[in-house]
């Protein structure tokens, strides 16, 4: 069974990593891939739940109606910068920018839920701001680009809206995690859909065979595949394998990156990579701060 959960969240992380690739060859707005995503997703999970005859609490479901709607609206606008931040710098940079996240959760749980803020968690804050640095390219001769740039900062503002959601869930209590799942899908679709249809226009050609498969893949597969393979394993992994397998993710973005895509980081991106990464992981694996998966 231990076996089993661990393959289980270890293919989680691998399919959450390669999203950044499909975004790729997906020529939409980011709107429409975030809201398809949402959709295609919930229906997904609610064909699974029904398949292993699990039922949703509607009653509680209720009772945490409104943090439900806030962080499922979190969730989608989340998505929005995170695929556009893929567009306007490479996936490594994207998603390291989006791994701030866990650093970001740091520094309000002393404020929010009233935690210690450590010396060990505050060196883990300072390494990660170190190699945000580095990785942004500013500390280079010529700087950065302004496209560069500008994908820094939509990444950033990802890892806000993400931490954000997980603090949320923090806060939803006695919800089923495939419930609070199938009900922030959803609202994530519903709540970004006047905001994709008001400010977002599609190209009509450019729904080609291989973008609508790439758009189904990213909902069925990067949705509700990983959610169902990570919620169906994690409360069989203890906290301290799942913080760490986490981090498979983001490896195997950089990974493909370099491989399919052919983006490299520089040397000061690489080390700026491994002050983020491995600052954000030890200050998880430390006791402390828990969260799901929400990407």
């Amino acid at each position: 069974m231990q076996k089993k959960a661990n393959l289980a969240l270890i293919g989680s992380m691998v399919i959450f990593g390669t999203i950044g690739i499909f975004r790729r060859y997906i020529p939409l707005p980011s709107g429409l891939i975030a809201c398809a995503r949402g959709l295609i997703g919930m229906l997904f999970l609610l064909l699974y739940i029904r398949a292993k005859g699990i039922r949703m609490d509607g009653e509680t479901l209720r009772r945490n109606g409104w943090k439900l709607f806030i962080s499922g609206l979190f969730l989608g606008f989340n998505w929005i910068l995170l695929f556009e931040a893929y567009r306007y710098t490479t996936v490594a940079v994207a998603t390291l920018c989006y791994y701030m996240a866990p650093i970001l959760i740091i520094l309000v749980s002393p404020i929010l839920f009233r935690e210690k803020l450590t010396g060990w968690k505050l060196l883990c804050v300072a390494a990660a701001l170190a190699g945000m640095v580095l990785v942004s390219g500013i500390t280079q001769p010529g700087g950065q680009g302004s496209n560069q740039g500008l994908g820094i900062a939509l990444g950033l503002g990802a890892a806000v809206l993400y931490a954000s959601v997980v603090l949320i869930n923090k806060k939803i209590n006695g919800v089923a995690p495939y419930d609070k799942t199938i009900v922030q899908l959803g609202t994530a679709a519903v709540t970004i859909l006047p905001y994709t249809l008001l400010s977002e226009q599609a190209d009509p050609g450019a729904f080609s065979v291989l973008t609508v498969l790439c758009l189904l893949l990213v909902g069925i597969v990067h949705t509700g595949v990983a959610y169902a393979l990570y919620f169906g394993a994690v409360t069989d992994v203890k906290a301290q394998t799942a913080a760490i397998l986490s981090y498979l993710d983001p490896v195997v973005a950089i990974l493909l990156s370099a491989l399919l895509l052919g983006e490299t980081l520089t040397l000061h991106g690489l080390i700026g990579a491994v002050l983020v990464l491995g600052a954000a992981f030890l200050s998880e694996v430390q006791p402390g701060l828990r969260n799901g998966k929400a990407e």
